[in-house]
């Protein structure tokens, strides 16, 4: 059974989980619990959401929704905090995804999940019809909007995909994805070569969520490519300190949902901010 609310509603709901002793959780508050502190993007909310959501499926193990938050959650560890390498969780990630699929497959939130899990393996015509299903379940998810712009962005239309996260923004301002759509516009402006706007809307996106640290490494590369080298070399410098992990992970080695002409773009605007590798 899909479970769809509104976002006013469903922020009451995560206030109210906040309130209880953990100790008197039932799986639906936990999964609530893990959704405000997955919301928050910092390392420590990231840790304790997966804790959270593993309670949910600890006591309720046919919970759809409890598998799709443990899946987002893992899947940002990977991502912007340096606590977890991509090999470590990838697998694991698309399973849940899977799991949470199979035991409802009504659940607009699991198959939007399992999209990005296509997505990051680098299959977009499989996320992006799976994104679609998604969407025909339920019209107006703002995550599915969300993710089905990454995947247009990814995949070569990163104006298209731009639209789409701006939609996802639009209907969910307080969604617990948050940091990632603000981030994924960022980057569609420097994958289409408007570099100032990327510049604009990654500041925007640090000034809300400072700890998500793969901002910082688009923002550098935006800067480099505009020429504002001193700016650039300082915040490639913060990037780096901030997660050397996650740096590593998506400069050092392409990931499988960067194409390789974005990846060589990327990689042309951190050394012009500065990066030696």
């Amino acid at each position: 059974m899909t479970i769809a609310i509104t976002p006013a509603i469903a922020d009451a709901e995560r206030q109210r989980a906040m309130r209880k002793p953990p100790g008197s959780l039932d799986a639906w508050a936990a999964y609530q619990r893990g959704l405000w502190h997955f919301s928050k993007y910092t390392a420590d909310d990231i840790g304790l959401a997966q804790s959270f959501f593993q309670q949910a499926i600890d006591l309720d193990a046919s919970f759809a929704a409890a598998y799709t938050g443990l899946a987002f959650a893992r899947t940002r560890a990977t991502g912007g905090f340096g606590k977890q390498s991509l090999p470590e969780i990838r697998s694991s990630t698309f399973e849940l995804a899977r799991r949470a699929v199979t035991l409802d497959g009504n659940d607009a939130e699991a198959r939007t999940c399992f999209a990005e899990e296509l997505m990051r393996r680098g299959d977009y015509g499989a996320a992006l019809a799976e994104v679609e299903l998604a969407l025909a379940i339920s019209p107006n998810l703002a995550n599915a909007y969300g993710v089905r712009g990454a995947v247009l962005m990814w995949s070569g239309h990163p104006a298209k995909g731009r639209d789409s996260l701006e939609k996802s923004i639009r209907l969910d301002p307080r969604n617990p994805n948050m940091a990632l759509r603000l981030l994924d516009i960022a980057v569609s402006f420097y994958l289409s070569g408007e570099y100032d706007s990327s510049v604009e809307a990654a500041q925007r996106a640090i000034r809300a969520y400072p700890d998500f640290s793969n901002t910082y490494r688009w923002l550098a590369a935006a800067l480099g490519q505009t020429g504002r080298t001193q700016e650039a070399k300082d915040v490639l410098k913060k990037a780096i300190a901030m997660a050397p992990a996650s740096f590593d992970m998506f400069v050092r080695r392409r990931v499988p949902w960067h194409r390789p002409e974005d990846y060589a773009h990327h990689l042309e605007g951190l050394r012009k901010a500065g990066w030696a590798g």
